[in-house]
């Protein structure tokens, strides 16, 4: 796709919700008012709807970034390589990040199309963590997504490697073109995202996840505080989730004011998100979640909700989806999908 071309794609905007005229990769693409005089875009689709709907670009752009032929540069891809990879990142989850990126693009005017391949890099890498963190290594689950977790599946030698090859397909994507024409935005969400999965945000999490289940000293859970817990899950759970808001941000060329705003939002989400896991993790099912229900409880692993109880822990949720929601009070009605998001990820049973 020539330069000219790209741009023009990404100067193209929505007055309508940006699934709405999405049929089989036909992407309505209305004008709608200018950011100065900034107008609501209508609800008109319910939010499982804007889900599903989100849920299903970022797949139809995964499976073409997954497809058999090589790249330019690749040699060829191994089939059994692909299997496991479409099997740990195809056909399954919420696709909540992906969502984020899209809508948090919409706020701004961005087309869906403008805004999911970096959509798609975000989920590479949260699948890519699932992968890893359903090893024996870590948590040793057997059940992912309501089926057979990689390593069972492929063994672990291959959700190794097709961990690591959704890791760095997020960054292939990135650097494309076809994520932003300007190479300074798609610099600036390969940092963001680096900073977000590494040693300083979701590796890092899981780092301290395993030293708080006594992995490297007596094998004693270790007694954490209520600012550690906070950290560990603001970087193991949150960062991830944070920087699918800050990408749509960037994407849409937000102001510094407009990015903290989101920034905040994205940080009382991300930690609203983990409180509703580990009370999901209590409650819900194994049928219902799709993983081994129980499994964090038995493994003691440091929570919010094991250090204050449930009702506690129910009552921090409500205040972080207040605290999301009051960070999009600059954008006014513009914002309603988004705070309805913050609800949703209270409220969800999986």
């Amino acid at each position: 796709m020539g330069s000219a071309k790209v741009e023009l794609r990404f100067r193209r905007r929505l007055d309508r919700p940006p699934w709405l005229g999405h049929r089989e990769g036909r992407v309505n693409r209305a004008l709608p008012p200018t950011r100065s005089s900034p107008k609501a875009r209508p609800v008109s689709l319910p939010l499982p709807a804007r889900l599903e709907a989100a849920a299903a670009l970022a797949q139809a752009r995964l499976d073409r970034a997954l497809a058999d032929s090589p790249l330019p540069g690749e040699r060829l891809r191994p089939k059994r390589l692909m299997e496991a990879i479409r099997h740990g990142s195809l056909d399954g989850g919420k696709r909540l990040r992906p969502f984020l990126v899209l809508e948090t693009a919409a706020l701004f005017g961005l087309s869906p199309d403008a805004a999911v391949t970096a959509a798609a890099a975000v989920e590479c890498v949260h699948c890519y963590s699932l992968v890893h963190d359903d090893l024996p290594a870590m948590d040793n689950d057997v059940l992912r997504r309501g089926r057979p977790t990689v390593h069972i599946a492929f063994g672990e030698a291959t959700a190794i490697l097709a961990g690591d090859a959704l890791l760095t397909l997020a960054f292939d994507l990135l650097a494309g073109e076809d994520t932003h024409p300007d190479p300074a935005v798609r610099i600036a969400l390969v940092s963001a995202l680096a900073r977000a999965a590494g040693m300083g945000g979701m590796v890092g999490g899981q780092m301290l996840d395993l030293a708080a289940e006594g992995r490297f000293a007596d094998g004693a859970p270790l007694a954490l505080s209520m600012d550690e817990i906070r950290d560990l899950q603001a970087m193991k759970t949150g960062a991830l989730l944070a920087v699918s808001v800050d990408a749509g941000a960037l994407l849409g060329g937000a102001t510094a004011a407009e990015r903290a705003a989101l920034a905040a939002y994205g940080r009382a989400l991300g930690a609203a998100f983990q409180i509703a896991d580990d009370i999901l993790d209590i409650e819900g099912s194994t049928a219902d979640l799709g993983k081994t229900a129980g499994k964090d409880v038995t493994a003691g692993k440091a929570t919010l909700v094991a250090s204050l109880g449930v009702e506690a822990a129910r009552a921090l949720l409500a205040e972080l989806v207040a605290e999301a929601q009051g960070a999009l009070a600059p954008f006014g009605a513009r914002g309603a999908i988004l705070s309805e998001a913050a609800r949703f990820v209270a409220e969800r049973k999986n």
